[in-house]
């Protein structure tokens, strides 16, 4: 039974924070959170739920809906920090549930009319949003209280979960006032907190996802079995674009525990009882490829050709100023090249997705980052309504960008193995650690050519910068961005340098032709702009005979906020005083400052070189003014998480073809850091009033920049591709 109560005079507000409705909800008979999902605590209690983003039990239990994926960036915790800070909940009564997809209620503010994370957008779109939610909700409690105790509202506080009228000594928590509540009107107006009076944000508190991932109860999409499930493993052509030409299944249908051999159009599906069969059977598999119209290339032929591109005038993204007059009138003409190789993005859990298909409708459970893409793209490939494909949103062990994926390739995938044996079992799809490796989807391979015209004092007076490389966005759900052949993202960074020189000029080629699949990687455009960037800024300090630092102040003079983190993480570092070496060693410090997600990180790295050229980077100091801190701590894990994911992509990153065929399987060829190369990090936070914005991301660009910049102090060389080559760096 449910009783709704609506007020028209609401609407406008109830659009505001995406569809908030007002509900009393008796208990169902099974009610469940779907099969191999945690029990909803208050599943079986009366239940108050004042909007879309929260619902309290009779228990006193504080439901937070998160409309985000939680794959260890802290969403599930900041999202319900925001919450229980207006709603004055005690911490320890409230817990996350991920929201379903349903674009109507949960839609990403800052993407329009679709459910999805990325971007670093999660804190930044939720910030009023979740406020508005949890300010209502007190609202509604204190009304009813008020009522019941026939007192004013405005004698009542709230703290701690605890609701109170102190003159005549009357409490209550929030599951005493469930039922009264939900007869309470929506405010009109709601009141939110002075941030001076906050008491959860800003402070640290324990990550909501902590405990059930210790204990084991957490829900991943592995952890889902269904009645009568198959678990899929599918064959993926060597080469990308290239079809199955014959297949003989026979030795894999013999392998105990296989059921099924199905062809689709991305390969060959082996569906067995159990993932180890299903992998036997799929080696089992004697496939011929048809090649004819499959991509060939290598990677040096790759960058050969956008080398050739590169000389050539591209796609005008930025123009200020006159570059051909600085230019031609230059005392010197400082230039550099990069080259920047495919990545991967290799999460610890490897893509997977289950499916259950009914009749005219379609049931998932995933790891799910784009719920609006996928469940318009399986509504498209079943010829159902969107409103019949049902996603279920699990944690996830880890992205970077590849869960998100711009054409729904892997569920698209289980959801056409489902459909290959008729809907007769769910299907659980698996992507081993090789097929995530070799499968595609990669950070696309990027040229870059930068030109600064210097006068006579080595001041810059002009800037050239062309890019080479594959559109992410073109494709997407966002190809509406893609605006006179530039792609923003793979500008980002480029296109919007922040230091002052005169005139500039970026423009971009965006090839084609090349046939392997491009994805946004964890900071996307960021990746390769901010390398080339900060390490040619830093070639300029050295010719204006100005220290790093300083120099990047002058020309950040109307950045306050680079100049900010900047200062910090230069003061923290100890910059400008003598690193103790030890005989034979070379140590040096190196600085970067980049913008991204409107994120502003600065970094300094020191290095330790030994005369045979091994580095060892030993410590990262990074300053970071990411607006208001939601949860520092959580800020403090996302920097130091990024800081070694950008320091395996700097040191070993690189997803070579030979023949069009990728040559990397697993973590033995595609190594991240180890434990032993991991620097100490310290992370200072600017105690900024702006809005928050995003924190998984930002601190990857200047991790590789800071680093090669540290390199040059010590040695003198600059290292102008990525990975580094540190066969160069022998005394």
């Amino acid at each position: 039974m449910n009783t709704r109560i609506e007020n028209d005079s609401r609407r406008r507000f109830l659009q505001g924070i995406a569809g908030l409705s007002l509900a009393f909800c008796l208990p169902e008979s099974g009610a469940a959170t779907g099969p191999g999902l945690p029990p909803d605590a208050s599943a079986t209690a009366l239940r108050f739920e004042p909007n879309a983003f929260v619902r309290i039990g009779t228990d006193n239990v504080v439901t937070v809906i998160s409309k985000h994926i939680e794959m260890g960036q802290g969403t599930y915790t900041g999202i319900a920090t925001i919450v229980a800070e207006e709603l004055d909940a005690s911490w320890a009564q409230v817990r996350v549930e991920g929201a379903p997809a349903d674009a109507k209620r949960y839609a990403n503010t800052l993407w329009g009319p679709f459910q999805g994370t990325g971007g670093s957008s999660a804190m930044a779109n939720c910030w009023m949003q979740m406020r508005q939610a949890g300010a209502a909700a007190r609202a509604m409690l204190v009304s009813a209280a008020a009522k019941q105790w026939q007192v004013p509202a405005s004698e009542i506080t709230v703290n701690d979960g605890v609701i109170r009228h102190a003159a005549s000594g009357r409490s209550g928590s929030f599951g005493d006032f469930v039922q009264a509540a939900a007869a309470e009107s929506v405010p009109a107006d709601i009141q939110l907190k002075d941030p001076k009076d906050f008491k959860l944000v800003g402070k640290r508190a324990p990550r909501k996802d902590s405990a059930e991932k210790v204990n084991g109860r957490a829900i991943y999409t592995q952890d889902i079995h269904l009645p009568g499930m198959l678990t899929a493993v599918v064959a993926h052509p060597p080469r990308f674009g290239a079809k199955v030409k014959s297949v003989d299944a026979s030795k894999a249908r013999a392998i105990k525990g296989v059921v099924e051999v199905v062809r689709i159009p991305s390969g060959v599906a082996v569906l067995a009882r159990d993932t180890w069969s299903a992998k036997k059977g799929r080696d089992a598999l004697r496939i011929t490829w048809d090649d004819s119209s499959a991509f060939r290339l290598g990677s040096e032929q790759i960058l050969a050709r956008y080398h050739e591109l590169a000389k050539q005038p591209g796609a005008v993204a930025h123009r200020s100023g006159d570059t051909d007059a600085a230019f031609a009138s230059a005392a010197k003409v400082l230039s550099a090249s990069y080259d920047f190789p495919f990545l991967a993005h290799a999460a610890m859990e490897p893509l997977n997705c289950v499916v259950r298909l009914g009749q005219g409708e379609c049931e998932i459970w995933n790891g799910e980052q784009m719920q609006t893409g996928d469940q318009m793209a399986v509504a498209a490939l079943l010829g159902i309504p969107v409103e019949q494909v049902k996603i279920n949103m699990l944690y996830a062990g880890g992205s970077f960008g590849r869960r998100g994926s711009k054409d729904a390739d892997y569920v698209r995938e289980a959801v056409t193995i489902a459909q290959a044996i008729k809907g007769r079992a769910p299907v659980k799809l698996v992507w081993l650690r090789e097929d995530d490796m070799k499968a595609g989807y990669y950070r696309p391979v990027f040229h870059h050519r930068i030109e600064a015209a210097l006068d006579a004092h080595g001041n810059a007076t002009a800037w050239r910068h062309r890019l080479v490389g594959q559109s992410i966005l073109a494709g997407s759900p966002f190809a509406g961005m893609v605006q006179n052949g530039i792609d923003p993202v793979s500008v980002e960074g480029a296109a919007n340098l922040p230091y002052a020189i005169p005139a500039r000029l970026v423009d971009l080629h965006t090839p084609t032709d090349i046939g392997v699949p491009v994805h946004w990687w964890r900071s996307v455009g960021s990746t390769h702009t901010a390398y080339s960037t900060e390490t040619f800024i830093d070639e300029l300090a050295a010719q204006a005979g100005k220290d790093p630092v300083a120099y990047r102040l002058e020309l950040l003079k109307d950045h306050p906020r680079h100049s900010a983190v900047l200062r910090l993480a230069a003061n923290k570092a100890g910059w400008g005083t003598p690193l103790p070496a030890a005989p034979g060693e070379r140590r040096a410090r190196g600085v970067a400052v980049h913008e991204s997600f409107g994120t502003f990180v600065a970094e300094v790295a020191e290095i330790t070189l030994q005369a045979d050229g091994s580095l060892r980077v030993d410590r990262v100091v990074c300053g970071v003014d990411c607006g208001v801190p939601i949860n520092p701590d959580v800020i403090r894990a996302q920097v130091e998480g990024s800081v070694g994911y950008a320091l395996s992509a700097a040191l070993h990153g690189a997803i070579t073809l030979k023949d069009g065929v990728v040559e990397q399987s697993n973590f033995h060829d595609y190594a991240p850091i180890r434990i032993t190369e991991m620097p100490r990090v310290e992370v200072h936070l600017i105690a900024s009033q702006e809005k928050p914005t995003g924190i998984g991301e930002p601190a990857v660009p200047p991790l590789a920049p800071a680093v090669a910049n540290a390199i040059a102090a010590a040695t003198g060389k600059r290292l102008r591709d990525l990975p580094f080559d540190t066969t160069q760096l022998k005394a």
